[in-house]
């Protein structure tokens, strides 16, 4: 069946609001972007290779349009059924690339493959359609711009990556501004939000692991990780009832957009992720969840949903954490010198 979105799914960080405060007037949406797009600014500090920059604007442009592509996939399908169709159709994109590298499959690289297969793809592919079915797609853009955060955390617990103690205090920052994004008030949380945080937790680890593999590029690790995780979506969908989704009046277009989702923001868009990450490094690449809020917050409040004060704060907070981590020397260059 899929996701039915009522008033009660659209719940402010602040507590319940009237119909009315769901939708932010023109101006109002201005200021937002406009503060958004400063963050934008703020982070172009770091100083690297034009084509990396340009890659992660591409990047964003593509997964912070996902989100609003799987609401309305969910329109339709069931939240796994939006898993297993992305993966499927992804599958069958990478097929050819996939058979003709499987050869390079060996003991030295099969393990992180799995790894980066079902952390990286399969899993985060269920949980995100799932986190939609209760929250709004933009606020779910936002709680992905947690992936730097966990990234440092993953790469420092189970990959002896060197962290200094700058970078710990941007974790904590990143981390307050994800539980602000979770708050609804009156001490209840958007419950569904931690299937977006698992899911940033899983792209940790892949992400660490992808630098890792030797022998395999970007476009050969991503058909080769599509092609393990395949058999998961080709089960269910074998032994799904599709009744209810065909029974809905714009199944075919809510297919499509899934099948956009696949070919571009998994089959195309994960190459060139994995591709950035060998030539710079995971916390980097990880950065383009900077950007992505900002394009599925446009997105969002094109199809009306709500933003509020409290969330650009807290999304506010995730930047600066990630903005830490990526420059562990700025709070050194905060502290007032003594002669």
């Amino acid at each position: 069946m899929g996701a039915i979105w009522t008033e009660s799914h659209l719940v402010g960080l602040g507590g319940n609001y009237g119909k009315k405060s769901f939708f932010i007037l023109s101006n109002q949406t201005r200021s937002v972007i406009l503060l958004l797009l400063l963050e934008f600014i703020f982070i172009m500090t770091e100083k690297r290779k034009l084509w990396h920059w340009l890659v992660l604007v591409l990047l964003s442009l593509i997964w912070g349009t996902s989100y609003i592509l799987m609401k309305k996939g969910l329109e339709s399908f069931s939240a796994i059924q939006v898993g297993s169709l992305r993966i499927l159709i992804t599958f069958f994109c990478l097929l050819p690339i996939a058979i003709r590298n499987l050869p390079k499959l060996n003991r030295g690289n099969i393990f992180s493959v799995l790894i980066i297969g079902f952390c990286g793809n399969a899993i985060p592919a269920y949980l995100f359609p799932l986190s939609e079915t209760h929250i709004s797609s933009s606020l779910a853009g936002m709680l992905n711009s947690l992936s730097p955060v966990f990234t440092l955390i993953i790469g420092i617990l189970i990959y002896n990556r060197k962290a200094i103690k700058s970078q710990v205090t941007g974790v904590f920052v990143g981390l307050i501004g994800a539980a602000g994004l979770l708050y609804n008030g009156s001490f209840t949380f958007a419950s569904y939000g931690l299937f977006v945080v698992l899911a940033t937790i899983l792209y940790a680890f892949a992400s660490n692991e992808v630098s890792k593999v030797k022998g395999l590029n970007g476009i050969q690790i991503t058909a080769l990780a599509f092609f393990v995780v395949s058999p998961v979506a080709i089960v269910h969908l074998l032994f799904s009832d599709h009744s209810a989704a065909l029974a809905t009046a714009h199944w075919s277009r809510n297919l499509a957009f899934i099948a956009i989702l696949a070919i571009v923001g998994s089959a195309t868009a994960q190459a060139i992720y994995y591709v950035l990450i060998r030539d710079t490094s995971p916390i980097f690449a990880a950065t383009v969840t900077y950007f992505i809020p900002i394009v599925a917050t446009m997105w969002g409040l094109a199809d009306n949903e709500y933003f509020t004060f409290s969330m650009l704060i807290s999304v506010i907070f995730v930047f600066a954490g990630v903005y830490v981590i990526n420059k562990p020397d700025f709070l050194k260059k905060l502290r007032p010198k003594y002669k």
